[in-house]
């Protein structure tokens, strides 16, 4: 099989803008005929938390910027009780434009996608990601099942420990599990302080 050649051309000396630029103008899927821009993500280029959720949504469309709808308000909540602040950490998705109606990233999908963000993960080198969601676990980490068997158990992999909860997005049509969330998020930063991890 050939090596994929936006794999070789991010393998490159290149920043995090640079490989932002190259997204930008990305159409290795069907998903580039239907956004409005492609989210990329946002944060401190050398974070030590980095936020990975699934997909961008209307307004994270409409604004290229990651989390900015409902759900990012439900986020921004989370982490000023895990007591960071928003421009300190990175904040992106498993793939980088809209899926259609806000359906679920086809596996497809998420496979073009892969290789920006696993250039984000290895320019920003951050000690902890924060995994929203069972899309951006899968694609993470490979591993299929419910996020709620799985959330808030740390594990550890390439020397990042990676920590699960649900997609804020959740919240939106099941609002008891705001309390499990905010459990999760003081779980991380008991994590954070364990991990002597300042912010």
């Amino acid at each position: 099989m050939s090596e994929d050649p936006l794999m070789k051309k991010l393998a490159e000396n290149l920043t995090l803008e640079d490989v932002h630029k190259i997204a930008k103008d990305c159409v290795r899927c069907p998903l580039c005929q239907t956004r409005t821009r492609v989210v990329f993500g946002e944060g401190e280029p050398h974070a030590r938390v980095v936020f990975v959720g699934e997909a961008p949504g209307e307004q994270e469309d409409l604004q290229g910027r990651p989390f900015v709808g409902r759900a990012g308000k439900f986020l921004d909540q989370l982490l000023k009780l895990a007591g960071l602040e928003r421009s300190k950490v990175y904040i992106t998705n498993a793939v980088k434009c809209r899926p259609p109606k806000n359906r679920r990233p086809r596996k497809e999908e998420l496979e073009k996608c892969r290789p920006y963000l696993k250039r984000q993960i290895e320019l920003i080198q951050p000690k902890i990601i924060c995994i929203l969601g069972d899309v951006a676990r899968l694609t993470l980490l490979g591993k299929a099942g419910s996020i709620g068997e799985l959330r808030g158990n740390p594990i550890e992999k390439d020397g990042i420990t990676y920590f699960q909860t649900y997609h804020p997005a959740v919240i939106l049509y099941n609002p008891a599990i705001k309390t499990e969330m905010e459990k999760d998020i003081l779980s991380l930063k008991n994590l954070l302080e364990k991990m002597n991890i300042k912010i």
